[in-house]
């Protein structure tokens, strides 16, 4: 297998709108640190896979068609979802990409897999999953344990050549009213694991399955000293897993086949494969490279949620002082307020890869993390699952959340189950290939 990584800078002017949060005081004024697009590329002699993650607030399906045609392979586009970046068009259901962001991030996706394809050599590769601690929690109910799943993808020519983190906590560190562009949490890990691993191995760190999970109840501020201790904790985990203190997911050593499979296409209900298929290698494990995608219809969610009395809800908790109270009943409102109306069936697109004896999954906008879970739990299978990839369809709770008010609920657009749908979809694609 051979494997690059690219990298591109993702400028953002001064005075450009910020997505992330209703109340924004403004536009940008400055910066905090730069945004990019990180590219990964695997190729088997044969076929070529790419996954880009752009420090954006979401990728809607028009981006990350344009972007697939761009790099000319099969590409991936995922957001880090950063809350301090510019606005892409994230809204519940999904939407248009304004400009400049279509032209400007598809070139930037351009440029990091050019750059990737042309730093491509003989690479073996090795995944681990640990629990991360102190970092990320359910953002929705106090005292929850703060424990999540951090997968690491490590690639090594000989020595370590660079590392792949999924990491599934939402990067909103910094608060409402900053208005300095940042990677937010994704840029500090990324930091944090540069210093630690050294210049000459790359990083790249993508969200995974975050949509009810996040640093709300586990961050000590909203600052960037905040931010380098959450970063540095982040590392601390993956130098363990790196050095064997978690559980090995996989191994693929630096052997490829050529020859391309069959290629379909994608509509409603169909499915589309192509690639090399598998074969075997000295650690027993496939060497090929093969992906699929298949499009569902979710059906809308039907809300009997009374606004008038999440209002009087959030006007009681303000009174009461109570910080942690208030926050979560002004999240609840805001949930039925981010909504759009009429509600309308979403198309998505569930996508699944292997990379070797790796496979990957790409779910669309923000699946929670029990979803991811349903995926990887797939015994002799490892399984690393990312969110925010190739659409927007927005939240995806649990079918059992839909029986609490939350804000995720409350702004989602889709019937319960359907994030059920998405993961017993991904599961079969995967059997499939």
């Amino acid at each position: 297998m051979r494997v690059g990584h690219g990298s591109a800078e993702l400028p953002v002017p001064d005075g450009t709108p910020m997505g992330g949060y209703i109340d924004r005081p403004g536009p940008s004024t400055g910066l905090a640190d730069p945004l990019s697009v990180s590219a990964v590329t695997w190729s088997d002699g044969g076929s070529r896979f790419a996954l880009a993650i752009a420090d954006v607030i979401c990728v809607n399906e028009d981006l990350a068609g344009r972007a697939r045609r761009a790099a000319g392979c099969e590409l991936w586009l995922a957001a880090s979802h950063t809350h301090a970046g510019p606005e892409t068009g994230c809204v519940p259901g999904g939407g248009p990409t304004p400009e400049p962001w279509l032209d400007r991030i598809t070139e930037a996706v351009r440029t990091a897999v050019r750059r990737a394809i042309d730093a491509e050599r003989p690479c073996e590769g090795m995944a681990y999953r640990g629990e991360l601690h102190g970092v990320g929690a359910d953002r929705s109910r106090p005292g929850a344990p703060a424990v999540v799943p951090l997968d690491l993808i490590a690639v090594r020519d000989g020595g370590l050549a660079g590392v792949l983190v999924v990491l599934p906590v939402h990067p909103t560190v910094l608060p409402a009213a900053n208005r300095l562009v940042s990677a937010d949490l994704v840029g500090a890990v990324r930091a944090s694991l540069r210093r630690r691993l050294g210049e000459d191995v790359w990083v790249a760190v993508a969200t995974g399955a975050a949509g009810d999970i996040s640093t709300r109840h586990t961050r000590r501020g909203q600052d960037a000293a905040e931010l380098r201790r959450l970063g540095e904790l982040v590392a601390d985990r993956c130098a363990e897993l790196l050095a064997g203190q978690g559980t090995p997911l996989w191994r693929a050593a630096p052997t490829g086949i050529s020859g391309a499979g069959p290629t379909g296409i994608s509509g409603a209900g169909s499915t589309s494969i192509s690639g090399a298929g598998p074969t075997g290698i000295s650690c027993a494990v496939p060497t090929g490279i093969s992906w699929a995608t298949r499009r569902l219809t979710l059906e809308p969610a039907a809300t009997t949620a009374d606004e008038a009395a999440l209002l009087a809800g959030y006007e009681r908790a303000a009174a009461s002082g109570d910080p942690v109270a208030t926050r979560l009943a002004r999240s609840r409102l805001e949930g039925l307020r981010a909504r759009t109306a009429p509600p309308v069936p979403t198309g998505v697109d569930v996508n699944v890869a292997r990379l070797g004896g790796l496979a990957l999954a790409g779910l669309p906008g923000e699946p929670f993390l029990a979803v991811a879970e349903r995926v990887a739990d797939r015994p002799g299978e490892p399984t690393v699952v990312l969110g925010y990839v190739n659409g927007y369809p927005g939240y995806l709770p649990t079918a059992a959340a839909y029986r609490r008010a939350e804000y995720e609920v409350l702004a989602s657009q889709v019937a319960p189950g359907s994030a059920e749908l998405i993961a017993e979809t991904a599961r079969t694609l995967l059997e499939e290939l």
